[in-house]
């Protein structure tokens, strides 16, 4: 039988209509798109086009992860942030898009010279601030080193991997030298919130990288406590937070001694960014 694009993606939406809800067509989309090697702002002009048993066994493949809630950018190895595509694997973070609201703000300060990303994941804050600076360079840490596997696999593709180095360490351990601007999107999420995680998350993403336990704060008291030393200057730093975190981690960071501490909104209007300076 003589199958279309068109026909297997109506099929594949109603069994992960059926499975996960809101957003099937939105996946269903990008799956299909992905499994024909087009963009998916492209699928619509081709979904007349005759596909294989074989393509058509591969989008029912795809589907059935997806159905079993495992991450679009899993399946795909990929996802879109800020202004590039990054690799994304089992062992890092899936980028999302609250947190472009870091680089947005991050781009709004002077030009740095030197930044520090710290729990860099796949690179995706990093190189995506590297490549609007042209002149700095940058230095990416975390303690797995199969993320930074992909983060060095990102910055190549990127062309940036003359401008930035990583290494394997736990938050400021090891480091040297003053940096013009610290990042950070350290793991925020309580004990008692992982068990709320949508199974998306909560069952595929890197278990060190979402929660420190307890009150989901430790990881903003170690950052304080060493930032000083590490921090140049006239530097800044901005770190990610949960939305219910804002007032104890500008708090976390007066207490260190910062007198300029600020919180910031993510379109969604949640508390998302503090910035240190």
């Amino acid at each position: 039988m003589i199958q279309t694009a068109s026909m297997v993606l109506r099929s594949g939406t109603k069994l992960l209509r059926d499975a996960i809800g809101d957003g099937a067509n939105r996946d269903a989309r990008i799956l299909m798109a992905h499994m024909m090697g087009i963009p998916a702002d492209r699928l619509t002009l081709e979904l007349s086009r005759t596909i294989t048993p074989t393509q058509v066994s591969q989008f029912e493949h795809m589907i059935k992860r997806r159905a079993a809630h495992e991450p679009v950018s899993h399946i795909i190895g990929k996802r879109d942030f800020w202004k590039h595509e990054f690799k994304v694997t089992p062992d890092v973070l899936d980028p999302r898009p609250e947190t472009e609201t870091l680089v947005e703000l991050a781009l709004r300060g002077p030009a740095p010279q030197s930044i520090l990303d710290l729990g860099t994941g796949s690179g995706c804050i990093l190189l995506s601030l590297l490549a609007e600076y042209p002149e700095a360079r940058g230095l990416g840490t975390d303690m797995s080193g199969k993320a930074l596997n992909v983060a060095q696999e990102n910055a190549a593709a990127l062309g940036l991997a003359d401008r930035v180095s990583f290494i394997q360490a736990d938050w400021f351990s090891g480091l040297s030298g003053r940096f013009d601007l610290i990042v950070s999107n350290p793991p925020y999420i309580t004990a008692a919130e992982m068990d709320e995680l949508s199974s998306d998350v909560r069952d595929y993403e890197p278990h060190q990288a979402l929660t420190p336990g307890g009150d989901g704060l430790s990881s903003y008291r170690t950052l304080a406590a060493s930032l000083a030393h590490f921090l140049a200057p006239a530097g800044r730093a901005l770190f990610e937070i949960g939305y219910k975190q804002g007032p104890d981690v500008v708090a976390i960071f007066r207490d260190a001694g910062f007198t300029e501490v600020n919180l910031h909104k993510d379109l969604a209007g949640h508390d998302r960014i503090v910035t240190v300076s």
